[in-house]
């Protein structure tokens, strides 16, 4: 259902630090871009969690009536592709297109709404060359020992995005600058194209014989796609600096214009309290999920269902939660759907329209999954009871089951009741058991049960009846 823009949306932006309202550049149409993988290995869980965090935004905006065109890079060359392609003995096209086809499918398998473009790094070496020269024409770049360097203490508003004073800044270490490289003025300065190394890809250019910088890519590739001013970029809290910090240098350098209008991080996310690494064994990939049994729309809904700017504690319990929270919700759409009619209730009716305006009022403040989501379970409680009491009227019905969809729509859950609607038989079985339960025939009541049991279908009994569910397949 298409949701008119009537109220401003709230982001909170990472370049101003305050929580602002959103007004793209062209009415009606935002323009977005995300940092994409690097394509050397399987994406672990922290990294989908900012591709899902994109796509949440983007189907939040197109509900609410935009149109999005969406830009999320591919980086193919950079020190890990080519250290990969280099312990493998293959050439790093080999590696950088395996492991795009894994990210591509990894997509798919969390229904995620793909870009608009995906443009490749290697694809796009002469749009890096020419800001590269455009950077030295306006003194932001040099050239040294082969390779060129982009002049931090030219532009003064370096640190603006980051909040980190040049003067502070320190050589190595987490968060500092990488001091790996010679030949640079500054030690604080960072390569836009590195010279030829042996036994690595290089293109003939202009600037040499070499390879492009990490940052550089990013800066030429969204305003190649997107215009030299944008809308939206995203990334995780790790981009920040000092890789964004650059690409803000690097592409207001080069034009003289606002590069990016509303810049929206995701928090780190850690498993079982710990921060993720392969030394403590909690280190999973989407697969290594996949290979268990789980469901990928539990392991989405888990990745989203806290507030993207909020630490994500990922436990094995809450994505276990997750598939059963899905599955009470779809089993509660068979119900509404196959409700008989009942008297208008006008106070009901009043709620599940309120839920509607709360779960738009909670995303429209900075994208707010969990307070929408409580605004929805308690609906989905009050309905609940009245389905076990008097049905639903029609009115009500359709309010309930549009809701529903719109709720599965934008989070992108694939919520749906005609999965999970139970054939003809189990219908009989179940009825024949409450037949056995009124006689106190409970052998054969605990007997179906089972059976039931063994073909995933759990029976709950309650005061006002029988309900069921789907078992958690593992």
């Amino acid at each position: 259902m298409l949701v008119v823009v009537s109220v401003v949306i709230r982001f909170t932006n990472t370049l101003s630090g305050r929580k602002e309202g959103f007004y793209p550049l062209e009415p009606g149409l935002v323009k977005m871009y995300s940092c994409g993988p690097t394509v050397y290995d399987y994406p672990h869980i922290g990294n989908y969690r900012a591709f899902l965090f994109a796509d949440l935004l983007k189907r939040y905006l197109r509900f609410r009536g935009y149109r999005v065109v969406h830009v999320m890079n591919i980086t193919d060359v950079d020190d890990k592709t080519i250290k990969k392609a280099r312990e493998l003995g293959v050439p790093l096209e080999e590696v950088s297109r395996k492991y795009e086809k894994v990210f591509m499918e990894d997509l798919e398998a969390l229904n995620v709404d793909k870009a608009d473009f995906y443009p490749r790094a290697t694809e796009h070496i002469e749009d890096m060359v020419q800001l590269i020269l455009r950077l030295k024409e306006k003194g932001y770049a040099y050239q040294s020992d082969g390779s060129t360097y982009y002049r931090v203490n030219k532009f003064p508003g370096y640190g603006k995005l980051s909040k980190v004073r040049v003067d502070k800044v320190l050589v190595g270490g987490s968060g500092r600058v990488d001091a790996d490289e010679y030949g640079k003025e500054d030690v604080r300065d960072f390569v836009l194209w590195k010279a030829r190394k042996p036994g690595e890809p290089f293109w003939d250019t202009v600037l040499g014989p070499g390879r492009p910088g990490w940052h550089i890519e990013c800066s030429a590739m969204s305003m190649k796609y997107l215009g030299e001013t944008f809308d939206i970029h995203t990334g995780g809290e790790d981009n920040i600096f000092p890789h964004h910090e650059n690409e803000i240098a690097q592409s207001e350098g080069a034009t003289g214009k606002t590069f990016v209008r509303y810049w929206l991080h995701v928090k780190h996310l850690v498993v079982e309290g710990e921060k993720m690494s392969k030394s403590l064994g909690n280190y999973y990939t989407l697969r290594d999920l996949l290979r268990e049994g789980y469901d990928p729309m539990a392991i989405r809904y888990t990745l989203i269902n806290a507030h993207y700017r909020s630490e994500l504690n990922f436990t094995f319990e809450s994505l276990a939660g997750a598939e059963k929270t899905l599955e009470h919700l779809n089993g509660f759409l068979v119900r509404v759907k196959e409700s008989g009619d009942g008297e208008q209730d006008k106070n009901l009716l009043r709620l599940v329209r309120s839920t509607r305006t709360r779960f738009v009022e909670e995303m429209d403040n900075d994208l707010g999954v969990p307070k929408a989501m409580a605004a929805v379970f308690r609906m989905v409680r009050e309905v609940n009871k009245a389905l076990e009491g008097r049905g639903l009227d029609e009115t009500t019905r359709d309010g309930v089951l549009s809701l529903m969809l719109d709720v599965s729509q934008v989070l992108g859950i694939n919520l749906s009741a005609d999965d999970y609607q139970l054939d003809e038989r189990v219908k009989r079985l179940i009825r024949e058991r409450e037949e056995a339960r009124k006689r106190r025939d409970y052998e054969k009541a605990d007997m179906i049960r089972q059976q039931l049991l063994s073909e995933g279908i759990i029976l709950e009994d309650t005061p006002s009846g029988v309900r069921w569910r789907r078992k958690v397949k593992r």
